[in-house]
């Protein structure tokens, strides 16, 4: 394998990458001298973060020869974690001059091979403490790193676009106090609505994005879930996905679930159904919150609410919803609040209020609906937004809208509705 890994380190350290836009709230220190672990869905932007981090490295006079990069996802690696030595020794047999401690070792996609934990822990100890990974499967990362790498590492969740960063791909404008200026960011909040914010995935038009978005969700299902976990029953897994899916906005029951599966015949444990739950959320397809309550323990017990990692993941393996713009719009609005590092939950008594983001002791309820033109919609919306903020004495809550604006208080709640473009490109709303 030594030979192999020559020609990839320097394979490597002549390439010269597009490292894209500069990702937001991944602000990644070079020089912590504590394992960094990137961690994220399949194609959203890990590998060009580690190119920006080198590109950082080597405008503070870091030389090529001092940097290892890794893809291990290459297709020619077909090694052992006992192979993974192979590595160091490669390296040394190039550069024989150059000390280990002085070299930044760069892994992406490790978690493809057993043993790696133990590897990057022995590197860190022995070697050099200049040491990035990257994976997309949060499950087996985090169990990993507290076993093995606890004490010694930093870990980063990393998704697909924001809507800022969407802006910025799409080059659009810096503003929105012109006409003109809100007509474009309209048109490209519209597309990332229907499209999501995969990076690759920007460039294409849409017949081909819908494409490639597929092939994402087929490895995802195949390879990150099915061949990782070894699943049996395929047909139970690909149903029960279908069914999450088709759930975005309402809670998911997994004893309904459960019994629909049994009525069609198929033979399944509920503990089965909760796996394939916690494994859609590991390798990123989903993203889940719970109801919300004072109890924790009656938070985790409850149905969680689960959302698809990206709108147009969501789109692509469900024609239907590009109907339903309501779907679109929550899917879009809970993917943002959790980009923006939000502590979102739903609300659910007599009435229903679509999320509830908690800063320290501060509750904001937020409903979200693509238009509340409609008198009936209009009055569901507030009903349910009036019955979440008294219940927790709150005496402000938002609608979020497509592009929709007003602000009226009603039964003494200040109630104030507010575009989506306006809400997440105006970050006085969140809280950090």
């Amino acid at each position: 394998m030594k030979p192999l890994f020559k020609d990839i380190i320097l394979e490597n350290q002549e390439f010269s990458p597009n490292t894209g836009i500069k990702r937001q709230h991944m602000e990644i220190p070079v020089d912590s001298e504590i394992i960094i672990s990137i961690i994220g869905a399949r194609r959203s932007g890990k590998t060009f973060l580690l190119y920006q981090l080198i590109e950082e490295l080597k405008k503070k006079g870091l030389s090529n020869e001092n940097i290892v990069f890794i893809n291990f996802e290459d297709e020619r690696l077909s090694i052992r974690s006992e192979d993974l030595d192979g590595i160091l020794q490669a390296y040394q047999e190039l550069y024989p001059h150059i000390a280990l401690n002085t070299v930044y070792f760069f892994f992406d996609e490790i978690q493809n091979f057993k043993g790696w934990e133990r590897f990057v822990r022995r590197l860190y100890d022995t070697k050099s403490k200049n040491i990035f990974v990257t994976g997309s499967n949060s499950k087996l990362l985090s169990s990993e790193i507290a076993t093995e790498l606890r004490g010694r590492t930093v870990s980063y969740t990393l998704f697909p676009f924001n809507f800022n960063e969407f802006i910025l791909a799409n080059n659009g404008p810096d503003n929105i106090n012109t006409s003109t200026n809100r007509a474009k960011i309209l048109k490209l909040c519209k597309a990332y609505m229907f499209d999501g914010g995969f990076p690759e995935t920007v460039r294409f038009n849409r017949s081909f994005k819908i494409k490639l978005l597929q092939e994402y969700f087929n490895v995802m299902i195949y390879r990150d879930i099915i061949e990782r976990y070894s699943i049996a029953n395929v047909e139970v897994l690909k149903f029960f996905i279908k069914k999450i899916l088709a759930s975005v906005t309402v809670p998911v029951s997994i004893n309904k679930a459960y019994n629909d599966l049994r009525s069609m015949g198929y033979k399944v444990s509920n503990k089965y159904l909760y796996e394939y739950m916690n494994y859609c959320n590991a390798v990123f397809l989903t993203q889940s919150i719970n109801k919300f309550d004072y109890s924790e323990i009656k938070q985790s017990k409850s149905d969680k609410k689960a959302y698809a990692i990206d709108n147009g993941l969501l789109s692509a393996i469900d024609y239907s919803v590009s109907d339903n713009h309501g779907k679109l719009m929550e899917n879009m609005v809970a993917m943002e609040l959790i980009k923006n590092k939000q502590q979102v939950y739903y609300y659910k008594d007599k009435y229903e209020c679509d999320f509830i983001i908690q800063h320290q002791t501060r509750l904001t309820p937020i409903q979200v609906a693509y238009s509340i033109a409609n008198s009936d919609t209009r009055k569901r919306e507030i009903r349910g937004l009036l019955y979440a903020c008294k219940s927790l004495e709150v005496s402000v809550g938002t609608i979020i809208t497509f592009e929709e604006e007003e602000e009226f208080i009603n039964e003494g709640i200040t109630i104030a509705v507010i575009p989506f473009y306006k809400y997440f490109l105006n970050k006085t709303h969140l809280s950090y």
